[in-house]
């Protein structure tokens, strides 16, 4: 198994010249994060594509990663996953996309045909997070390094970090629901703090540029798509209604909407001028294309292992030089 590790040519701002692999070496071998450097894992959204993520995440964990971190940003499935790495029980977590039982009940396309949403946000973040695989929410919120879950606001279409309104369980259960609450697909917008919210890919799928607008210097970007994978065209239908939901329920967030198709290029761009302060995983040329609302469990563990021997590829020769 091979993976695709890329790290953009370009420099940022950053008390010294180390690169973002130099910044995990160092860290994981002296145990401590004063280096002066701001280091941040940002995991890029996606629906079900997360399942790459989440693998990522858990050779993360097994490789000792879980602590070097000052911040973890994530949208939509990519808060979900840094949540449970942040909890310690990123490789139990991880369980819920390979549950049939699971999937089915969170991702049903028949429930749209009777007016409820595709994705059961509640029944997965309170029902299994808060119940079947329980998720350690006091250990997140008492964590020391600091938890950015992204959401879009549907009053201005920006991407919003919902960090200072997280103070409890119930609003980091909160928190977890907007950044991951698709339009139309998953119900109306989270409200939380007084606004409402909607999955935050629809503004930043991955968040680098509100990492770095924090003071962020370094990154670690887990990515669920291939370097030659684009983000499809949406269909006819899909923009019709899509846009029409959006303008009636989350109006301030339609241009974001209409704007969905060069997300990518730009998110890409953005990476590239960062250069080796950022060190970025992909799946491997090959995997397979994991569709936002799969629900398929062979594909999902597929994926799931894939993702995770890629990061381990990336990552062995890292922190365990020869």
């Amino acid at each position: 198994m091979t993976s695709t590790a890329t790290a953009a040519k370009g420099p940022l701002s950053a008390p010294d010249s180390a690169t973002a692999a130099e910044v995990i070496r160092a860290r994981h071998l002296s145990g401590h994060r004063a280096d002066g450097n701001r280091l941040a894992l940002v995991i890029e959204g996606g629906g079900s594509r997360g399942v790459y993520s989440s693998g990522m995440v858990q050779a993360l964990e097994e490789l000792g990663l879980s602590t070097i971190f000052d911040a973890v940003y994530g949208t939509s499935a990519g808060a979900l996953n840094g949540a449970w790495l942040l909890c310690g029980r990123a490789a139990t977590g991880m369980r819920s996309w390979t549950d049939p039982t699971i999937m089915r009940r969170v991702v049903d396309p028949v429930r749209i045909v009777r007016g409820r949403p595709v994705f059961d946000l509640h029944y997965l973040v309170h029902g299994v997070y808060d119940g079947v695989e329980p998720m350690d929410f006091p250990a997140i919120l008492a964590n020391p390094t600091s938890f950015h879950p992204v959401a879009t606001d549907i009053r201005t279409g920006q991407a919003v970090d919902l960090a200072p309104h997280i103070v409890d369980k119930a609003t980091l259960l909160t928190a977890l629901r907007a950044s991951a609450g698709l339009p139309l697909l998953a119900g109306p917008p989270v409200v939380l703090a007084g606004a409402g919210y909607l999955d935050g890919g629809l503004a930043e799928s991955v968040p680098i540029r509100m990492a770095v607008r924090a003071g962020v210097t370094h990154a670690l970007v887990l990515r669920t798509r291939r370097t030659d994978e684009l983000r499809p065209p949406a269909s006819l239908l899909h923009r019709v209604v899509g846009g029409g939901y959006m303008r009636t329920i989350a109006h301030g967030a339609y241009r974001a909407w209409t704007q969905r198709p060069g997300q990518q290029a730009l998110e890409d761009r953005a990476l590239t001028d960062l250069g080796d302060k950022v060190l970025q995983i992909h799946p491997p040329t090959g995997s397979p294309a994991v569709e936002s609302a799969a629900r398929d469990t062979d594909l999902l563990t597929r994926a799931l292992d894939i993702g995770r021997a890629a990061a381990h590829t990336t990552l062995d020769d890292i922190v365990h030089p020869a």
